[in-house]
């Protein structure tokens, strides 16, 4: 399947995946909606990546660690997604098209001062691995700065550190 191909079959708002249900929701749970009550609720994760397998590799990641994801493929929906509704993280990458992930996360940042989002962690999630690269990711407001290729193991570990993710079978 070629990229424009792909551009078009993809939507264009975040989407809710939860692995519990194995499969997707159109659209996000809404404010004030009765919904049954699991048991515990599940990490809320966004992932803003523009690429196409880095995407089904994180949220892959993310569903066998039992956590919900939802897709912004830059920081211009990244914003539009976290004020529809807050994730418990956002995961980030730093090279996108309109808005990069360093921006993005200053926006975030910024909103969360003004008390218009909640806090929530934003870990840099870039090939960009040198220190002035990490340096960058901290002074944008990101607090921490993972590498790709994504490591299972190693997202996961991080992820532990701000998220109650269930435990593995």
């Amino acid at each position: 399947m070629d990229n424009a191909r792909l551009a078009r079959e993809v939507p264009t708002h975040p989407i809710w995946l939860s692995a519990a249900e194995g499969g997707t929701d159109a659209e996000a749970p809404q404010p004030g909606e009765e919904q049954a009550a699991p048991a515990a609720r599940q990490p809320q994760v966004l992932l803003v990546e523009d690429n196409h397998i880095n995407q089904v590799v994180a949220l892959e990641f993310l569903a066998l660690m039992g956590v919900e994801a939802r897709l912004a493929r830059n920081g211009l929906e990244a914003l539009v997604a976290c004020a529809e509704a807050a994730p418990d993280l956002v995961l980030m990458d730093i090279q996108m098209p309109g808005m990069d992930g360093l921006e993005c996360a200053r926006r975030l940042r910024a909103q969360q001062r003004d008390g218009q989002l909640p806090p929530f962690p934003i870990l840099a999630l870039t090939a960009h691995a040198l220190d002035a690269d990490v340096a960058a990711s901290m002074d944008a407001g990101m607090d921490e700065h993972l590498t790709k290729p994504l490591d299972f193991v190693a997202l996961r570990t991080r992820l532990q550190r701000w998220l109650n993710i269930p435990k593995l079978n």
